[in-house]
């Protein structure tokens, strides 16, 4: 179902980086040595697993950030809350498909049963209804496989879409929480299959953009967060969209904070975000969308500048009870 909510303030700053520009200003020589570090770790065998093992996450907050700065006075209290919740972090590969590798790992950490959506019979014919409607889609950029012709790009994202919907079913129907664990582990480790659902989400998005700027065309109502995505210059509509954001996604960008809500209405999860650098404020702990449905499963991320995400792991007993 398609609400409409008033626009508010934070939402509307959520089509915009976050402002750095001050904080980096009084940023010490520990942390500057330890950006340079995190770069150069890119080509450790460790930092290039998709999803790292299990830390302490006090051990990695006191890891990561030992300088006295304002702004890493915050992080730490930031990360002592999610602490009241959360005993462990789990690091994600820092590429740009970062956002959808942490939200598909966490949804699929928890899944019991297969979304609705994804049982649909029409499901995996998206791809040849959409071609056959829309005739900019031939230009969809597949990952590191430019100029494929129509009838490949069909195949090949039914290809990706059949993958999701046997991955989760899989994942899905196994009852012991440590095997699920371990089948997650191994998906995200082959390298062809994960990249491949990434591209099962960017084309999931198109669609649910599609419907959501019809349904607006057409006089019904829509979230808010549609209007903000369609009233940037370069995404006034779905195929701008495709051009200058979702086929950009993992080559040369991630996705920005309208796009999470787009994801979010794509999967039909609550994607609830604990963003560190927004600590003490009303947007610490962000959700996407903020007005989810009361039956939409919910997964919890980590970021620290609204473009790299980790995920918190194994929920503190206290807050189970």
């Amino acid at each position: 179902m398609l609400i409409c909510h008033g626009v508010s303030l934070w939402l509307l700053l959520f089509c915009q980086l976050p402002e750095r520009s001050e904080e980096d200003m009084y940023r010490d020589e520990e942390e500057i040595e330890r950006e340079k570090m995190l770069l150069s770790e890119t080509n450790s065998s460790e930092y290039k697993l998709s999803v790292s093992p299990e830390m302490d996450i006090m051990e990695y907050c006191r890891k990561e950030w030992r300088g006295n700065t304002p702004a890493a006075k915050r992080m730490r209290k930031g990360y002592e809350a999610v602490a009241q919740k959360f005993a462990s972090i789990r690091r994600i590969r820092g590429d740009n498909y970062c956002a959808f590798r942490a939200t598909l790992f966490q949804a699929l950490s928890q899944a019991t049963q297969l979304p609705r959506w994804l049982q649909s019979e029409d499901f995996t014919m998206l791809p040849e209804n959409l071609l056959s409607e829309y005739d900019w889609i031939k230009q969809w950029q597949l990952r590191q496989k430019p100029g494929k012709r129509m009838g490949e790009i069909k195949d090949e994202i039914k290809d990706y879409l059949m993958l999701l919907r046997k991955k989760w079913k899989n994942i899905s129907e196994i009852k012991g929480p440590l095997e699920k664990q371990e089948a997650c582990d191994k998906l995200f480790k082959n390298e062809e299959e994960e990249y491949s659902l990434y591209e099962a989400l960017k084309f999931l998005m198109l669609n649910t953009a599609i419907e959501l700027y019809n349904a607006d065309k057409n006089g019904k109502r829509v979230p808010v967060f549609s209007w903000l995505l369609f009233a940037r210059d370069t995404s006034s509509n779905p195929c701008q969209l495709m051009h200058n954001h979702l086929n950009h996604i993992g080559h040369s960008g991630g996705l920005e904070q309208v796009e999470m809500f787009l994801l979010a209405y794509a999967l039909q999860y609550t994607i609830q975000v604990y963003r560190l650098y927004k600590y003490s404020t009303d947007e610490f702990i962000t959700l996407y969308p903020n007005d989810p449905e009361e039956d939409w499963p919910v997964v919890t991320l980590i970021t620290e500048d609204d473009r790299h995400y980790n995920i918190p792991v194994r929920m503190c007993q206290e807050t189970m009870l």
